[in-house]
């Protein structure tokens, strides 16, 4: 006579693994969208210098040097991502996997899982599009890595960008050769705080932060970035659950984000990309 065995559900689901979102770390909300979908930014022109002219024989008897226009000129920034989503969870549904199926923490699942690695590849995307300095893809190495991002920080130096703040991002294909090599010496002493924002180290004055590569563009080796380069709006990120709406048994939970991200003209200096050449 066969055995019929019995099966037991859990209310335990296995959830994917998931990492929080470090671009906070890379990027500003400097700008205000309140009230509008674009925003305009002004950059102002600077003059040379001349050779004080204590005679006064130059152009128009001018002892200061020819004269010159200051002016503006216009950046503007519209927001292009307005993202959505939504779907039904049957109240029966709910009931009977032990409430396994619920709308909060399914909406909570699409966050982690969804929402904020698409805003992430996004915002890191336009960030390497943008950068003020991108060499050619090189094979990086164990030997080679601390001499490229040197490069990186000589480059950020000699274009007068803050010293302090700046940031290097990190894939762990990179971050590994990072630990293999002599000359780096990564300062883990870190504290809670950095921690807590997902900093894992310092080198040469810089916070260390690893992201996974499906989270950036493919190739990518590392970049140093300082977040006064780079504005990331989210103008809306709204999330509904609603309990038993008109034509559902159930809940329903739809959400939209509005967000985007922009790399200041004036300020893409501060942002070095360096593509990884693979095989």
């Amino acid at each position: 006579m066969a055995v019929n065995l019995t099966t037991k559900f859990t209310t335990h689901v296995d959830e994917v693994f998931t990492t929080e979102s470090k671009k906070a770390l890379v990027t500003n909300t400097d700008f205000d969208w309140t009230g509008a979908h674009t925003i305009r930014v002004h950059k102002v022109n600077t003059v040379p210098m001349n050779d004080y002219d204590r005679a006064g024989t130059g152009e128009n008897n001018s002892r200061y040097g020819a004269l010159a226009d200051v002016g503006n000129a216009l950046e503007d920034f519209t927001l292009k991502k307005d993202r959505s989503f939504t779907f039904v969870i049957d109240k029966l549904d709910k009931d009977e996997t032990g409430g396994v199926l619920s709308g909060a923490s399914a909406l909570a699942r699409q966050q982690r899982e969804v929402i904020i690695p698409e805003v992430d590849a996004y915002t890191y995307g336009v960030m390497a599009a943008g950068a003020g300095t991108k060499p050619a893809a090189i094979a990086l190495t164990a030997e080679n890595i601390y001499d490229e991002i040197i490069k990186a920080t000589e480059t950020l130096d000699d274009s007068e960008v803050p010293d302090t703040g700046r940031v290097l991002t990190v894939v762990p294909a990179v971050y590994r050769l990072m630990k293999k090599n002599p000359d780096i010496m990564l300062d883990c002493d870190i504290s809670a705080e950095q921690k807590r924002r997902g900093v894992i180290a310092m080198i040469d004055g810089m916070e260390v932060v690893k992201v996974p590569a499906k989270r950036m563009p493919k190739n990518m080796g590392f970049m140093v970035a300082h977040p006064v380069a780079t504005v990331a709006p989210t103008k809306l990120d709204d999330y509904k659950v609603h309990q038993d709406p008109p034509g559902i048994s159930g809940e329903l939970v739809e959400g939209r984000i509005v967000y985007d991200a922009f790399v200041l003209d004036n300020k893409k200096m501060a942002i070095y990309y360096q593509e990884n050449k693979t095989a």
